[in-house]
């Protein structure tokens, strides 16, 4: 590891020799992210409306997130950047970032206690705006840090994933959230298009390397939210027969009026040669099930937290655990039979790959980008809690899209609004 500093740069990355190929990795990312790279980062260099405050954020040090820290940054802030997964960093962004003024604590593989002492160290820093993926970094704010919250240097929190909004919501219905949180995965220009297609695309980045035919395959997809109804449409489009369990009676019927197959997991393992898990909770199937898995089949998780597959259990139950080749391994089963696991249960299309498509995460960096600055214009009103993402930021992130791709819609007439909005014209 290489720590130190670099001006007046706090940081601790793999290799600061990477720079140049994390350059390189941000100029295809910047050429694909127009609404946040150059519309909005525009407005931020000349109106600074993040001048003088400290914004942190524990999310995947990707291509991407390179493109949000760079206008945060020239919206005046001072940014700190830490991972939300132990596996998807990217060495070369990191170090790339480093350069251009980022504190960066982060590394490709870092242990658990290693992955903790990086949230402290942005947190030492004492940001005033918390943007985390997964909720690691605003809970242990809570848990760790709260003279921070007590003082109120935290003017208000972000969260992006559906994993961390579940999380937080939990902690507003027992009162242990002391923050305003704009839970970022609501807004319609997150999750119908970063969860869906996304982390639908996310299923063939996943299998870069696997070298395998996925159609004729059964594919198993636990769940049907935004996140997996796109893996599950992508997976039929390869042309595999696909199956979807599911535990909520209302989205078990939408997987079913789609055309997919639905039953318990129980029922579906025997078949299954691929299973996909983005369910947001854990152990989607348990080591009592290990005798119904096919000799063979493919596990990944594409959900945020490695708890989803059994992945322990799996490792123990295994009596060889061969490497294939980078984040993808052979466990042999005392019967001999054979399963293949992906990225230790860990969000594979971000560790066998580079994760979503700079295009999707376009939008999703310009919303956190716009709730950065609406934070700061709005800090001494907002009350701890879980607040509602502003609709005409929402809208607004929309518009600067379809602009951006030289597309026009219509708008509605004085006569179409009022009847709309209101109720005295009936039949």
């Amino acid at each position: 590891m290489f720590q130190g500093r670099l001006k007046v740069v706090s940081y601790k990355i793999a290799d600061e020799s990477l720079v140049e190929k994390g350059k390189e990795a941000l100029y295809i990312a910047e050429s694909k992210m127009p609404v946040t790279a150059k519309v909005i980062r525009e407005r931020f260099s000349k109106e600074k409306p993040l001048e003088g405050i400290k914004i942190a954020g524990c999310l995947h040090v990707t291509k991407e997130t390179g493109i949000l820290v760079r206008t945060l940054q020239a919206g005046g802030a001072e940014v700190y950047l830490c991972g939300s997964n132990p596996l998807s960093t990217q060495d070369d962004v990191a170090a790339a970032l480093v350069k251009e003024g980022i504190n960066v604590f982060a590394w490709h593989g870092n242990t658990s206690e290693e992955f903790y002492w990086c949230i402290r160290k942005c947190l030492e820093a004492e940001p005033n705006i918390l943007i985390d993926d997964g909720a690691d970094l605003i809970v242990t704010a809570h848990k760790e840090f709260p003279e921070l919250i007590e003082l109120g240097k935290i003017f208000g929190c972000q969260e992006e994933t559906t994993t961390g909004v579940k999380r937080f919501r939990a902690m507003e219905e027992h009162g242990a959230l002391k923050v305003p949180l704009f839970p970022v995965n609501d807004a319609r220009c997150k999750n119908q298009f970063d969860n869906e297609l996304g982390t639908g695309q996310g299923i063939l980045a996943a299998f870069i390397g696997m070298h395998i035919l996925f159609a004729g395959k059964n594919v198993l997809i636990a769940g049907y939210g935004h996140c997996s109804s796109g893996m599950a449409l992508r997976a039929r489009g390869l042309g595999s027969n696909v199956t979807v369990t599911e535990v909520d009676p209302i989205k078990a019927l939408q997987a079913k009026f789609a055309g997919y197959n639905v039953m318990p997991i129980a029922k579906a393992l025997p078949h299954a040669d691929i299973i996909f898990t983005a369910t947001g909770c854990k152990n989607v199937f348990t080591k009592e099930h290990f005798p119904l898995l096919k000799d063979g089949v493919i596990l990944g998780n594409l959900g945020h937290f490695d708890v989803e597959i059994p992945s322990k259990d799996l490792y123990e139950h295994a009596i060889e655990v061969k490497p294939l080749r980078k984040d993808v391994e052979e466990l042999t089963f005392p019967d001999g039979r054979k399963v293949y696991l992906l990225a230790q249960g860990r969000l594979a299309n971000l560790v066998l790959a580079e994760g979503h498509p700079s295009e999707i995460m376009d939008m999703s960096f310009a919303l956190q980008s716009l709730i950065s600055e609406y934070i700061m214009k709005n800090k001494d009103k907002l009350k701890p809690g879980i607040m509602k993402i502003p609709e005409h930021i929402d809208n607004e992130v929309g518009f600067l899209k379809l602009k951006s791709m030289g597309i026009e819609i219509d708008e509605l007439t004085e006569e179409q609004y009022n009847y709309i909005h209101g109720y005295e014209e009936g039949t």
